[in-house]
């Protein structure tokens, strides 16, 4: 299956050209480091790309100062890491091991320059991209995370981080590395805790501080000012981002959980046009993300729109969970749906330790070992039900119908069908839910009978319904009974399928009323529907 980079270790080594060198030295200046300095320590911001010319650089581990990878950088090669593309910081720390003489760039002229020299931008994206997978599979990083498994708020930490392909290290409470952490930061053993850099302890953790320690939750000015404000991360959204960038909008995307949306908790699509081995939604909307940062395309996460009002001077104002503001020309509704919450007491007392809305790679942990449940019958909980049944003990999967061939994708099913650890319950639903800190059990009701019987399961995932995100638009467009947006010939436009009733807004993916709800379709959407944004910010 396609995954976010190429691996490291494998790649063939391609050095920049001499023009590319040259090209940085006219847009750089000579720096030197003597031998044991730092470049970077874990939270500073990316603010320049590092050209080694003479000497070597390592990677240090923030806890113990020692080298923490085998490998170095040398002449030739750059210090840098994805975070260049957006303004974020350091995760790990860099030092010199001895005199070293590099040239630096600036950011905003190293982006320039990316953007003027597509060859050197490909060998540069390659790189940082491949370095951001090895950090994810061999768990790299100044993020350390004490006793997820045993905590609600560090557990959300982890998904958030997991979510945004941000490496952390999970160390069990008790374990020895966990103990020698907490003394170093002078915290008690034994206590949960979200640990950044060398000693910096996140009290009451929540995404949005890691966010901040990371550089992704940006600070505007005040009533800062976009050609276009893109509200949604998922598939239509990032897809607009990549356009508008690359069109010349200065462009803002928002998400308030992580980007990908809603399709980035797909384990798998396989039917998207150009991964005949597949691809996780997460990988291909992050793709996409590095693609829009390359144009200039900006993001900030989590940050939730509340409400968008229309100015005197026909621009919008939108306004976010944090109280900031931002001003735009012209805004595109990406906000997607999300799975309906089931009316079942004790349903948030289980949320996070039994219950979820996502298979994702860490999910899949929590539930190894156990019965797993899975609510819903569309292409989302059969590709959750294949992913799962490789961890769990067995999968159950419940739908209200007599049949998936309506909602679910026939080669799925019959996948579903053919799997002996997967078991299917037409014409079933969930009543009620048991257990004391974590889903130990719950009721499964017959929908045609009303009998109940309790079956064992730690886990139960949500996958049915959606609701559309349209709360925030705050009345300005016009809305069908289910709350989605209309567009088109709905609302009387003949210029636009994605035009809304005010000029100004368009709506796309899965938000919109009557799209249709799959991945490429959405990203269809977000790519076409910036020719129009482009008209109405320059007409």
């Amino acid at each position: 299956m396609e995954t976010i980079g190429g691996d490291l270790r494998q790649m063939q080594r391609t050095p920049l050209a001499t023009a590319h060198v040259e090209a940085l030295r006219i847009a750089g200046s000579a720096a030197r480091y003597p031998a044991g300095a730092f470049l970077a320590r874990p939270g500073e911001p990316v603010d320049r790309f590092v050209y080694v010319e003479e000497g070597e650089i390592e990677v240090v581990n923030p806890y113990t100062d020692e080298r923490h990878l085998p490998s170095t950088i040398g002449p030739t090669q750059f210090m840098s890491e994805i975070s260049l593309l957006n303004g974020g910081a350091w995760s790990m720390a860099m030092r010199a091991v001895r005199d070293t003489r590099v040239i630096e760039v600036p950011r905003e002229a190293m982006l320039t320059l990316m953007s003027q020299i597509p060859e050197m931008s490909d060998i540069i994206i390659t790189v940082l991209s491949a370095r951001r997978r090895r950090q994810l599979e061999e768990r790299i990083s100044s993020l350390r995370l004490i006793g997820e498994d045993d905590d609600r708020n560090v557990r959300r930490i982890a998904e958030f981080a997991s979510r945004n392909h941000i490496p952390y290290i999970s160390l069990p409470l008790g374990s020895p590395e966990a103990e020698a952490s907490a003394h170093r930061c002078a915290i008690a053993p034994g206590v949960p805790a979200v640990i950044f850099g060398r000693d910096v302890v996140v009290t009451e953790p929540t995404p949005d501080k890691v966010a901040r320690l990371l550089g992704l939750n940006l600070d505007f000015g005040d009533d800062e000012v976009f050609d276009v404000l893109i509200v949604g991360g998922g598939p239509a959204g990032v897809a607009a981002g990549v356009y508008a960038g690359a069109e010349g909008l200065c462009a803002l995307v928002v998400e308030d959980v992580a980007i990908g949306g809603q399709a980035g908790t797909s384990s798998r699509i396989e039917n998207y046009m150009g991964f005949p081995t597949g691809i996780s939604g997460a990988d291909l909307v992050w793709r996409g993300e590095v693609q829009a940062m390359k144009f200039g395309t900006r993001f900030a996460m989590p940050r939730r729109a509340v409400l968008l009002e229309r100015l005197d001077d026909e621009s919008f104002c939108a306004t976010f969970d944090n109280g900031q503001r931002v001003r735009a020309k012209a805004v595109v509704v990406a906000t997607g749906v999300q799975y309906r919450r089931l009316p079942l007491a004790r349903l948030t007392d289980f949320e996070g330790t039994g219950i979820y809305y996502a298979a994702t790679e860490i999910e899949a942990r929590y539930s190894k070992g156990t019965d797993t449940v899975i609510i819903g019958g569309g292409n989302s909980a059969g590709q959750a039900a294949m992913f799962l049944s490789r961890s769990a003990r067995c999968v159950r999967v419940l739908v209200r119908g007599a049949s998936l061939a309506a909602s679910m994708s026939s080669y799925l099913s019959s996948r579903l069908e053919a799997d002996p650890r997967i078991t299917i319950e037409y014409g079933a639903e969930v009543s009620a839910l048991h257990g004391a800190e974590h889903l130990e059990a719950l009721s499964i009701r017959d929908v045609k009978t009303g009998a109940n019987r309790v079956v064992d399961a730690r886990a139960l995932f949500v996958m049915v319904g959606a609701a559309p995100n349209t709360e925030w638009l705050s009345g300005l467009v016009k809305l069908d009974d289910k709350g989605f947006v209309i567009t088109g010939s709905g609302v009387g436009s003949a210029a636009s399928p994605f035009a809304t009733s005010l000029p100004g807004i368009f709506a796309v993916g899965d938000v919109r009323a009557g799209s249709v709800k799959r991945v490429a379709s959405s990203v269809g959407e977000g790519s076409v529907v910036i020719s129009k944004v482009w008209e109405f910010v320059n007409h």
